[in-house]
This record gives C-alpha cells, structure tokens and sequence, in this order.
C-alpha cells in the first residue's frame, strides 16, 4: 500500500486513501468544510512544508545551484526532531495504510514533495511512482548507491 505523492486539487484515485497537505497554508479562499470535497486535502500538516524563508528561495530560484540550496536547506528543516518522526511515521504506516501526501505546485521536479518522496524512500516507505513525473520516479526506488539525489 505505497504512499501516494499528488498534487493536492487534483482528482483523487481509487483506493486513494486520506490526503495529507504538506503545504505552508491552506487554499486560499475556500473554506475548510470544502478542502476534502474539493480533493485539497483531509488534514493539513504543515509540520513537512518548507518554512516561510525556504518557500520564497524556492519559488525565487531559477538555477540548479539555486534550486540544491534549498533542498539542502529542506533536508535540514526535516531532520528536525519532529519532521524526522513524522517521516519516520508515514514509512511505517506506508506499509499498511493507503494514504497520500501532497503540495500545490505543479512540477514535482520543482517542489519540495520531490525531495519529501526521496525522504520518506531512505526511511524504506514504499512510495508509488504511478503518476509521477519520470523525470523523479526513480526516487521511488533506493539508488544502487545507498543514496539518493538531493
């Protein structure tokens, strides 16, 4: 039962499972009783977004060195106390539970859940690469190295 990894608005699949928000804030202008019905998300859990300052350097880079500081920068946010057990949490219940977790952005490549995925991927979370870009479906497998890119 492998973690989904969507776009959160997007239309939901079948055996889905709850959406998890991963975003900063919530959908601006609708309300809360609409979030699940509008396949935003079932719970919003900011504690796997970037902070405010690593949101603005991820949405002002434009270059791969500018785009590796911040996921540099968001590796570190999440080996926070908290983050880390979160993460370590969702591996765990990947193995039994069908779930997603998701951001707004529309190019994974460019989004924090890209490197969430590798994230949840080195903690052995089985994570589904049915409908992920292929530029990063090779996140949903561990590398031959042991490591995966940023």
């Amino acid at each position: 039962m492998p973690i989904r990894i969507v776009r959160l608005g997007s239309p939901r699949v079948t055996n889905e499972g709850p959406r998890i928000g991963t975003v900063r804030r919530p959908p601006r202008g609708v309300p809360k009783a609409l979030y699940a019905k509008q396949d935003w998300f079932d719970l919003w859990y900011p504690e796997l977004a970037p902070a405010a300052d690593s949101v603005k350097m991820a949405l002002g880079g434009k270059t791969e060195d500018e785009w590796a500081g911040f996921a540099r920068k968001y590796r570190r946010e999440m080996k926070l106390p908290a983050a880390a057990r979160t993460i370590a949490l969702l591996a765990l219940l990947s193995k039994h539970s069908n779930f997603s977790v998701g951001c707004y952005c529309k190019d994974e490549t460019r989004c924090h859940r890209s490197i969430l995925r590798a994230l949840l991927v080195e903690q052995g979370a089985e994570v589904s690469s049915i409908g992920c870009d292929p530029a990063i479906s090779s996140l949903s497998a561990p590398a031959p190295t042991g490591r995966l890119p940023l």
